[in-house]
């Protein structure tokens, strides 16, 4: 099984696997990013170019249904490229992504944080009422800090325990970006029984191709009485850190 099965021509359909947490009818973020991501890399791509920065913008719930991906070059460049492209349901558009391209630096590190804490033995199932969406149960989840309900900042590891696309191995770009929409519910500061806190964007910068099938998310959420809600994330690979992510949140009572 996989988030997505292939259809050809750049269709996809969408399995249980991609089921969020707030409606079954409807994909938590994670996966389409991936998917999204998927065409980025495979637009064009160029030898010595890495991904800067992905925005992907949520203009509606992605609905559990066959999909239609499609990314162009929107500004060309020597150095730098800018991407566009869109996810559609019936010729609908439900997420664009706008993303950075460029030349791979030939400077040494600077500046780099420290690693993410030890990967804990044990995975961490989700507490009754999160443990029956598809997406909760494709991804392995193993908190260093934090946890389910602890509403307060989390350190998790998180390994994909099926591929994006049937068939394929993912990408670490692709790991990266469906985990990366995960920050604000792994950090939920409020119920999850009494308020709704979703996404309407998700933005990743890049700092490097990230490595191996593990990727730690540490993530805080923060929400200002009578404005919005921000989850901000460092992701890392086993060797450090190689992004770091936002979503600006939509919070209301249920």
């Amino acid at each position: 099984m996989s988030f997505y099965e292939p259809l050809g021509e750049d269709r996809f359909r969408s399995t249980p696997h991609t089921r969020g947490p707030w409606d079954p009818e409807f994909q938590h973020a994670g996966p389409p990013s991936a998917l999204l991501g998927r065409a980025v890399e495979r637009c064009e791509p160029r030898d010595g170019f890495v991904l800067a920065r992905l925005t992907f913008e949520i203009l509606r719930a992605v609905p559990v249904a066959d999909v239609r991906v499609s990314v162009r070059v929107a500004r060309p460049g020597r150095s730098v490229e800018l991407l566009e492209g869109e996810l559609t349901v019936e010729d609908e558009p439900v997420m664009t992504v706008r993303a950075w391209r460029v030349k791979a630096s030939s400077a040494p590190d600077a500046g780099r944080d420290d690693k993410a804490p030890p990967r804990p033995d044990q995975a961490d199932e989700p507490p009754p009422g999160l443990d029956g969406f598809g997406y909760g149960r494709a991804v392995e989840l193993r908190f260093a800090a934090g946890g389910w309900g602890q509403r307060r900042p989390a350190t998790v590891w998180t390994r994909l325990l099926q591929p994006v696309v049937a068939g394929e191995e993912p990408t670490g770009v692709q790991r990266v970006l469906a985990v990366a929409d995960s920050g604000n519910g792994v950090s939920a500061v409020l119920s999850w029984d009494e308020w709704l806190f979703i996404n309407t964007e998700l933005t990743v910068h890049f700092r490097r191709p990230p490595r191996g099938a593990w990727i730690c998310l540490d993530a805080e959420t923060s929400i200002a009485a009578g404005g919005a809600g921000l989850a901000r994330s460092v992701l890392s690979d086993d060797d450090g850190v190689v992004a770091q992510g936002a979503q600006a949140l939509l919070v209301m009572p249920r």
